[in-house]
């Protein structure tokens, strides 16, 4: 039946609100994850509290601790500090099962994993509360409120439209004019599901212009174009400090371990913006020119007058207005703030305070705080994150762990920096297979790195940081971020299809990791090269 038949528009972009998209239903094997999974969690947390008995943790070296760590161990006593330990181990595996199977929701997990590691003595009730007050809290609601004042006044629309109408003539146009809006969204919209949002009705009309309106009418022109958007969206986020909850939260257990107030935007910029953009040209490659090759027909619009469409769509929102205007003045002064923190010493939060309050004042401002979109769910789940980080950092749980699995393994002082780096980096990468949460993947890795770099006396930096740069790849399947699954339910692509050129991708991105390791992080001084 065509489109036509059906009564459907498929240059209409109304049709491609997100609640009109179908939702993803999870497989028989999904649903018995979910339903065996609180007991499972349950099961974990009293064995590994009260049944089993772990020798890395009954021998652990107290007399090397330091930090949070030497300090908890100081309140507590050795017998305490030990206890406190076993429950870390307990509540951290128990909630990467509630995490994994989806028990529960994410953020009623991080409420319970907050309980949880009060009452268990792992830390203090005053730190673990306080994570919701976390710089980085701070700085995740006030990018939501500048988010939406993009949203709110269309400015993110208009500015994507204008552009793919003014440089998308072809396939190869369109690709390279999305490539460009998402990094330019991605330098200010920290939530990776808010892009796909605002950009997937645009690139759905765009697909159905080139012939590509999912189902048994996929082309390879469509499968290209979603999925290069989804890898563009989350290695644009990849590319800055303030791209995505993720990497704020790595690059503030980096800044914590290091002993320094804020891991610095320009730093971040330098290093991890360039290999984003290297990254995302070579997907085009390997997706226009490899796994989804373009016939002729699929390189030209195949619809008449569907470029038109958008054209209606861009005008029909008139002339741009005051409130656009102010909003892009607020937009731009805060990325040059940001990019420039190392010369003014105004670190990323408090930039942001002052966006959030000049788009949120009276008169002068763009915004209202009722047209404000705060996800509170994502944000309760992200301070149980910190809280278990905090958990983490105050018992050494992550140092004592990587000793006695390095132990296990054979690994010991005298094996290679290079070895350490390619066995992090890839165990990064391959964990994004099963995880659904980038920022839970950040949670359990950085610190690994931390405490392996640590551990082999080799500055923080030069494995956390390389770790770091990997958080963003979560595109491999569908269920492994929420833009995965939002982009798999356009029918423009199957598992198959997104398994193909996302493995393809993520391989490809461990072997530039390792490239960037011995070039652009030995230059700028934070590896000492890997060979």
């Amino acid at each position: 039946m065509s489109d036509a038949s059906r009564g459907f528009d498929p240059l209409d972009m109304d049709n491609y609100r997100i609640e009109k998209l179908p939702k993803m239903r999870k497989s028989g094997f999904e649903r018995q994850m979910q339903r065996f999974g609180g007991p499972l969690a349950i099961l974990v947390f009293i064995l590994l509290f009260l049944v089993v008995k772990i020798p890395f943790l009954d021998n652990m070296d107290l007399d090397s601790l330091s930090g949070a760590a030497a300090r908890r161990l100081a309140e507590l006593g050795p017998a305490g500090f030990i206890r406190a330990n076993y429950a870390m181990l307990a509540v951290f595996a128990a909630a990467i099962v509630l995490w994994i199977t989806e028990a529960l929701p994410n953020y009623l997990t991080s409420l319970i994993v907050i309980l949880t590691i009060v009452l268990t003595g792992i830390t203090t009730d005053k730190v673990a509360y306080a994570q919701l007050g976390h710089p980085v809290m701070w700085l995740n609601i006030l990018s939501f409120v500048l988010a939406s004042m993009l949203v709110k006044t269309q400015v993110a629309k208009r500015f994507a439209l204008w552009f793919v109408l003014r440089f998308g003539k072809n396939a190869t146009g369109v690709i390279f004019s999305f490539i460009v809006i998402n990094l330019v969204l991605s330098a200010f919209i920290s939530a990776t599901t808010a892009k796909a949002a605002i950009l997937l009705p645009i690139f759905m009309v765009v697909c159905a212009i080139y012939g590509a309106t999912g189902g048994d009418r996929r082309n390879n022109f469509g499968r290209n174009l979603v999925l290069q958007n989804l890898f563009q969206i989350n290695l644009g986020a990849n590319a800055f400090l303030t791209g995505s909850g993720a990497t704020l939260l790595a690059g503030s257990l980096i800044a914590g371990a290091m002993g320094i107030g804020s891991f610095s935007y320009q730093d971040w910029f330098k290093a991890a913006f360039p290999m984003s953009v290297v990254l995302i040209l070579i997907a085009w490659v390997v997706g226009t020119k490899v796994v989804f090759p373009l016939k002729k027909e699929e390189r030209e619009p195949q619809i008449e007058g569907g470029m038109e469409r958008l054209k209606a769509e861009l005008d029909a929102m008139g002339r741009m207005k005051g409130e656009e205007f102010r909003a892009i003045v607020i937009f731009v002064t805060v990325l040059l703030l940001w990019a420039t923190d190392k010369q003014h010493g105004i670190n990323q939060t408090a930039v942001a305070f002052l966006g959030a309050v000049v788009a949120l004042m009276p008169k002068i401002g763009v915004v209202k705080w009722n047209d404000v979109d705060i996800p509170w769910h994502l944000l309760l789940f992200s301070a149980g994150a910190y809280t278990l980080g905090a958990g983490l950092d105050a018992t050494g749980l992550p140092g004592t762990a990587v000793n006695a699995a390095f132990s296990s393994l054979g690994i010991t002082a005298s094996t290679p920096y290079w070895a350490l780096y390619m066995l992090l980096t890839g165990a990064m990468l391959i964990s994004a297979l099963i995880f659904q949460s980038k920022t839970m993947q950040t949670l359990i890795f950085i610190p690994i790195a931390i405490g392996v770099a640590q551990n082999f006396g080799y500055p923080v930096m030069s494995l956390a940081f390389p770790v770091a740069m990997l958080v963003g790849h979560v595109y491999v399947l569908p269920f492994n971020s929420k833009p995965a699954a939002l982009l798999y339910t356009t029918n423009q692509y199957s598992w198959s299809d997104t398994f193909k050129f996302g493995i393809t991708m993520m391989f490809i991105s461990w072997l530039v990791i390792l490239l960037w390791g011995q070039t652009v992080l030995r230059w700028l001084g934070y590896t000492p090269g890997l060979f």
